[in-house]
């Protein structure tokens, strides 16, 4: 079939979560005999990775995007007025749109893939037009339109509300309704929705419960994130260390939630246990408070930024921890360290829609004191890092490996092209 592939930033390199997530379902797609047309927003410095994309992707288009804090008050000045979430405002650019009508209209295009919430509104009509769909093919067969949630967005607003200053929450309440309700009406008009974890299918549900009052069933399929077990092997750490590795793309208000709670309220808890600990912030474009946290511990803790290769900083470290208090979806960062051998310790939310068991693939803690006792505890236990290393192992391979989890993502295209005929 052919396949209008819509991303919100340039799936390479597989580096961050998103990336990972899309990377592996292009690569999946073109193996399956699909013709890709990849239309991207495009950062400036992701220009010099667009050709990696054309050598899995039949044609590529990259529409530039630019973000700034003036640039997102007048979207939100414009949420206000349409009634549509800033974040659907804050990346409705024309060119896109233009990009994604002619495509549909040409009549060579079996099924636009919108990948993540923000890219869904390019097959809808525009900012004051009600919902529906772009025409049919000439040749009378519709379009079948696909929503590949990464996570259940309102979710995510309603949780940043919850930790958030309470200057702030009158916001994130009325971003979250507002978010909830479009994506209920974009699982409503999509053929096909997939979501990552059980949570995130039961929380789609419920925004589509706040459009449709007819008793429908959202038309939602559970396709977990997958990674690449053959390419992520496992690492040989060093013995007796006592460092502490976190990452994640600092930008991003949840992982930057995150730290900021471990290092504020757990970090010490550990080091009062464990003089000797040290730990690592790895990930792009850290705030200013966080860059600050080296200067603060000096010799203690070390924020690198964007790193061109992990390995060595999981090398030399006892293991990883991945605080969560806010987010949706599914923690690549979990699964890949699982692939790697590394021991984790998250949070409750941190290990949603994983199907790990604690105490055997993974320890999961959500108060400052029982998480900074479980990282002591591993620090302490060399051979137990070895087992929760070995089993989050085992596990990525049999349950998370993208060979074996994207058959799921086949038998939705299967279906569509049987939907068709």
């Amino acid at each position: 079939m052919n396949i209008l592939f819509l991303t919100q930033i340039v799936p390479y390199p597989p580096d961050s979560g998103p990336k990972i997530k899309t990377w592996h379902v292009l690569r999946y797609l073109k193996e399956h005999d699909h013709r890709i047309t990849l239309a991207t927003f495009v950062r400036p410095e992701e220009h010099a990775h667009l050709g990696s994309l054309r050598e899995i992707c039949d044609e590529v288009y990259a529409i530039p995007i630019r973000r700034s804090r003036l640039a997102d008050l007048f979207y939100l000045l414009v949420s206000n007025l349409t009634g549509r979430p800033f974040l659907i405002e804050r990346d409705d650019l024309a060119e896109m749109r233009r990009l994604v009508s002619r495509k549909a209209r040409s009549g060579k295009i079996d099924v636009i893939h919108a990948d993540q919430l923000t890219m869904t509104q390019f097959a809808l009509p525009g900012r004051f037009g009600l919902f529906g769909r772009l025409p049919t093919k000439d040749d009378g067969k519709k379009i079948v339109y696909v929503f590949d949630a990464h996570n259940a967005v309102w979710t995510i607003i309603q949780r940043m509300g919850e930790n958030s200053r309470v200057v702030f929450k009158p916001f994130a309440a009325l971003e979250t309704r507002r978010v909830k309700r479009y994506e209920g009406k974009v699982v409503r008009e999509f053929d096909h929705t997939l979501a990552v974890s059980e949570p995130d299918r039961q929380a789609l549900v419920e925004a589509f419960s706040t459009v449709d009052h007819c008793g429908n069933e959202a038309p939602i399929k559970v396709i977990p994130i997958a990674v690449d077990t053959d390419q992520l092997k496992p690492l040989r750490r060093s013995s007796g260390s006592m460092n502490i590795v976190t990452l994640g793309t600092l930008h991003y208000p949840p992982n930057a939630d995150g730290i900021r709670w471990f290092t504020n309220e757990v970090f010490p808890i550990i080091r009062r246990e464990v003089p000797m600990v040290k730990l690592t912030i790895i990930g792009k474009n850290p705030p200013a408070d966080i860059l600050e946290l080296a200067n603060h511990y000096p010799g203690v803790i070390e924020v690198t930024g964007y790193v061109e290769t992990l390995t060595p900083y999981l090398e030399k470290a006892a293991l990883m921890v991945v605080p969560v208090r806010a987010g949706g979806g599914m923690r690549v960062r979990i699964l890949e360290a699982f692939a790697r051998g590394i021991p984790v310790v998250t949070t409750t939310i941190g290990l949603e829609g994983i199907d790990a068991q604690p105490g055997e693939h993974v320890l999961v803690e959500d108060t400052p004191r029982g998480f900074a006792e479980a990282v002591v505890r591993l620090i302490n236990n060399p051979s137990y890092q070895d087992y929760l290393g070995a089993n989050g192992r085992c596990l990525a391979m049999e349950r998370y490996d993208w060979r074996v989890v994207l058959t799921i993502l086949d038998q939705v295209y299967q279906q569509i092209g049987e939907d068709r005929r």
